[in-house]
């Protein structure tokens, strides 16, 4: 009976042993990669250009439409604006979240912004609890050595320009402009049917951390 257990457990045994021994070894083995953190970025000249964008902000927002006018603009001063790399794509973009108020409401947005090595130009994206749509943006090709990251794309108007543009075609321009190390003005322009193009929105960025 001794023999027969004896031959059932010595497998176990020796397995056992064997990972006891892969773990309890010399301690040469090579040191685990560290994962990639929130502000790190791709190093090509495009992306590097972008992190001077991160880290914490407070946000001077004046808006000219939805509610504002060019002589009496909605100004939100309490929005807080943070922008960091986004790990899990390898750092291939900035996240920014704002919060604050937007008259006597919550506002929050998320944009995304972005480098195309391939056509040398800045990509830009946002979502907000203002505009029920996605704004999306991009730069001409080979314009990214350009003094300004300057963006354009077009939505569909939910009225923002005015009723009368309700559901009509809207080109819209954002101009982010890095000014210095704790300065940034980011502005939206739009360009209603028939009309010159206009200033939408200014959000002044001034460095908290």
């Amino acid at each position: 009976m001794r023999a027969r257990l004896l031959r059932t457990f010595a497998p176990l045994v020796l397995v056992t042993a064997a990972l006891l021994g892969s773990g309890c070894g010399d301690n040469t083995a090579a040191a685990p990669v560290p994962p990639t953190t929130s502000q790190q970025a791709p190093q090509d000249t495009g992306h590097a250009r972008l992190n001077q964008l991160v880290g914490e902000w407070t946000a001077e927002k004046s808006t000219f439409v939805a509610g504002g006018t060019p002589e009496n603009p909605i100004v939100t001063r309490d929005a807080v604006s943070r922008w960091s790399w986004v790990a899990e794509t390898g750092g291939n973009f900035l996240r920014e979240e704002v919060t604050g108020t937007f008259g006597d409401r919550p506002y929050y947005r998320l944009g995304l912004l972005g480098y195309s090595p391939v056509d040398d130009r800045y990509e830009w994206s946002t979502f907000d609890s203002v505009t029920p749509l996605t704004m999306a943006y991009r730069g001409a090709k080979g314009s990214a050595n350009a003094p300004e990251l300057s963006m354009t794309g077009e939505f569909t108007d939910p009225g923002i320009t005015g009723p009368a543009n309700v559901g009509k075609s809207v080109p819209m321009r954002t101009v982010i402009r890095l000014e210095s190390p704790d300065r940034t003005v980011m502005e939206l322009y739009f360009t209603p049917p028939g009309e010159p193009e206009r200033l939408a929105d200014r959000v002044v960025l001034t460095r908290l951390s």
